[in-house]
């Protein structure tokens, strides 16, 4: 009998112990959505999207799920800018209140393949918090803007691991559409993208800048000088090809000649030297021995052989034409 006693008291000693644990620590949720499940106010979405909705694990990780927000930047709970769902995706109030047995209607802006909502709109969610940030200050009115490209066609916002922001798997997002591009950075010479190296952020800033073609600074040059800074001069005596664009020479996504060159030297070269010094010649090989340019043309001949200061040069030889841009 005493031992009863003993299993009651210990009884409600629990129950009470679990009512003030779960009155202390339980988060409200009210039908405006005041509590949340992983963002502040999400309760009125996260009634339905809940851990029933996540995707089961897949090896290569192809799926993720709503909640899996709350393991990105936009799941910060301390963050007084981390924005909720009505942020992004509307009041939905057709789509919150909706009860039958069928799909829902869609929310007011949704994001999704084949989504109705107009791109403009997309983009004014995101940036109104990111429009705010220098790199986005060219975003209207850009290349991708003006296509209706989509902060989404890019990025992915419900997951960890936003493929866009990773350097070995960015490259892979842009080819989507840069089709032509994938095909030229896996010719023999080219910059290292698909070995992670370099990636297409580093010289284009897909939000627009003031520069030609996207790129990080407002000229090609000047792109191109953040890594070779040796061909920036200034030097006693300068090429101006290499004054005016890099790419006059050479694509900088890749070529099926060495340094990424366009065509071949001599006959690169030849595009504006053709008259100055070594005339252009028919493929016919001279008559006998000798040494004079005139005689010897383009035939096997690599105007690098010799000018191998081709950017640019401070030998004071480099006076006369006939010794410019030697070593």
């Amino acid at each position: 009998m005493k031992s009863l006693r003993h299993v009651g008291f210990l009884l409600v000693l629990f129950c009470a112990a679990g009512f003030v644990t779960t009155s202390a620590y339980a988060k409200p949720v009210d039908g405006d959505g005041a509590g949340g499940l992983v963002l502040k106010g999400d309760s009125q979405c996260t009634e339905c999207h809940d851990e029933a909705d996540e995707p089961l694990p897949s090896v290569l990780g192809l799926k993720h799920g709503v909640l899996a927000i709350a393991k990105t930047k936009h799941g910060t709970r301390a963050d007084g800018n981390t924005p909720t769902c009505t942020d992004c995706h509307g009041d939905s109030l057709d789509h919150k209140n909706y009860r039958g047995s069928g799909k829902p209607p869609k929310p007011d802006v949704y994001y999704t393949k084949g989504t109705v909502t107009p791109a403009a709109l997309r983009s004014e969610k995101c940036l109104a918090c990111h429009g705010k940030e220098s790199q986005r200050h060219f975003w209207p009115g850009s290349a991708h803007d003006n296509a209706d490209v989509t902060c989404t066609s890019c990025h992915d916002i419900h997951t960890d691991h936003d493929k866009v922001r990773d350097k070995l798997t960015q490259a892979g997002v842009c080819f989507t559409c840069h089709k032509d591009k994938r095909a030229e950075v896996r010719r023999p010479s080219h910059h290292p993208v698909m070995e992670g190296k370099v990636t297409c952020s580093d010289c284009h800033n897909p939000h627009g800048t003031a520069g030609p073609k996207l790129l990080v600074r407002d000229s090609v040059n000047d792109t191109c000088y953040q890594c070779h800074m040796e061909k920036r001069g200034p030097f006693l005596h300068n090429h101006q090809p290499v004054n005016e664009n890099c790419s006059i020479c050479h694509n900088p996504h890749g070529t099926i000649i060495g340094f990424m060159l366009k065509s071949r030297p001599p006959f690169l070269c030849q595009e504006c030297h053709s008259e100055d010094g070594h005339p252009g010649q028919l493929a016919t090989q001279p008559t006998g021995p000798t040494t004079s340019f005139t005689a010897l043309g383009t035939i096997g001949r690599g105007c690098l052989n010799c000018h191998t200061a081709i950017h640019g040069d401070n030998n004071p030889q480099g006076a006369t034409a006939t010794r410019r841009f030697f070593r």
